[in-house]
């Protein structure tokens, strides 16, 4: 009855994500929201008595559903990003700059806040700094309204140039979703290896350094690759590219090479997949088979996504919330409104372009960067996954407060993200 039962669900899942885009265009109401709704009330009978919702026996499971859905929408940000970056190229770097603030300044800020939020709460000095480092990472996939359009085709140098708002909110969380795992490790030596000692020079050079040098460079060459196989190769003279027949698939076959390729080297995968997809988005920019992939990876991601929050919110009614405290609430609450406003305003504020420079943010544009960091799946994993290494880093008040958060995040920025993004391309003129 259990497999029929995921059956159902997805089914239904892949329903509500085929509908839910028409029927909530004119709402400020997001697919998430509804989705985690819908989850709640079917929580509440007893249809879901036999589905496999406790997240201590089935940490395996969650874990790796929460990865792929991670990988695919990584996929997609790589490849809907439009704003071109050469690394060999300093000028090209300037463009990426509210993304390198909210990396360098926000994201340790955060894990930094969150987890000293976590310790003074009472929580060991692991669990504290693992809360930080599960709740850092942004996911714009949760707010669609706050994330660039994806490809657009023709030939341009830099297109989405007045638009550094979902530029950087999607751009952001397509990095962080990978440099938040240094931090999870740390956590996890500091309850595997005790206070720090020997292991932190390990840390530092191969978990915050190494894995991530090596991710990159697999994610180059892996999209490198992959780019001259769909646009220069041929079997024949006559015989069209993988391009020009449209092969939209190659994009899933990039997601999980890179990624296998950037595990087995010894680097973060999720930084290989999405430097990869960046890779393949700068060969022949103008090309429409950009948006062919994209439009398979957007479709992908949109179900997984759904089903994730869906299965999260029957949990929710299912004891999910059984352990939630002050604490939890506390944490989840200033995170949302304090912690994260204020940490992306402060990587923001003392660069800030001025606004009648090309891409330039007004204080207004820059609160909103600061605002929309959506939190979503990704924190799911990592948590799964710090969990498999260390039981003690896997507790029930922590997937409590996780969940509370990652709801609380969904339905704050669903029901704010429709108006405050109309507003802000009224004043741009878009």
């Amino acid at each position: 009855m259990t497999a029929d039962l995921v059956y159902v669900v997805a089914g239904g899942t892949l329903l509500l994500a085929v509908l839910l885009p028409q029927l909530l265009r004119h709402w400020a109401v997001s697919a998430p929201m509804v989705l985690v709704a819908v989850g709640m009330l079917v929580g509440l009978t007893p249809l879901p008595d036999a589905l496999p919702l406790d997240p201590q026996e089935n940490r395996a499971v969650i874990e790796h559903v929460t990865e792929l859905t991670v990988l695919i929408a990584l996929m997609g940000v790589g490849l809907a990003i439009d704003r071109p970056l050469n690394l060999l190229r300093r000028s090209s770097w300037g463009g990426w700059s509210p993304t390198w603030r909210l990396l360098a300044v926000a994201m340790p800020l955060t894990i930094g806040s969150v987890a000293l939020l976590g310790w003074a709460a009472g929580l060991a000095p692991a669990v504290a700094l693992l809360l930080g480092a599960v709740l850092a990472p942004t996911d714009p996939v949760l707010a669609s309204d706050v994330q660039v359009a994806g490809p657009r085709g023709g030939d341009r140098d830099e297109v989405d140039g007045d638009d550094d708002v979902r530029f950087s909110l999607t751009s952001e969380a397509g990095l962080n979703d990978g440099l938040a795992f240094p931090f999870v490790y740390a956590a996890v030596l500091l309850a595997t290896e005790g206070a720090v000692g020997g292991w932190a020079l390990e840390w530092v050079g191969f978990y915050l350094v190494g894995k991530i040098v090596i991710g990159v460079l697999v994610g180059l060459v892996v999209g490198r690759l992959l780019a001259a196989l769909a646009f220069r190769g041929r079997d024949s003279s006559d015989a069209p590219t993988v391009a020009e027949r449209g092969e939209s698939l190659l994009a899933l076959a990039a997601l999980l090479s890179a990624y296998g390729v950037g595990e087995v080297a010894g680097g973060y995968g999720f930084l290989a997949v999405f430097t990869c997809a960046m890779t393949l988005r700068s060969a022949e920019r103008g090309h429409d088979y950009h948006r062919a992939m994209h439009e398979v990876v957007e479709r992908l991601e949109r179900l997984f996504t759904l089903f994730v929050l869906l299965v999260l919110g029957i949990a929710l009614t299912r004891g999910l919330l059984a352990t939630l405290d002050w604490r939890g609430v506390l944490v989840g609450v200033a995170l949302v409104g304090v912690v994260r406003p204020l940490a992306g305003y402060v990587a923001l504020a003392p660069w800030a372009r001025q606004p009648d420079e090309v891409g330039g943010t007004t204080t207004p544009e820059k609160w909103a960067v600061a605002f929309f960091g959506v939190r979503g799946v990704g924190s799911l994993y990592y948590l799964a996954y710090a969990a498999g290494e260390s039981p003690d880093l896997g507790g029930d008040w922590l997937w409590s407060t996780v969940a509370f958060t990652l709801v609380l995040s969904v339905l704050v920025h669903g029901v704010l993200a429709t108006p405050v993004m109309a507003r802000i391309d009224r004043a741009r003129g878009r």
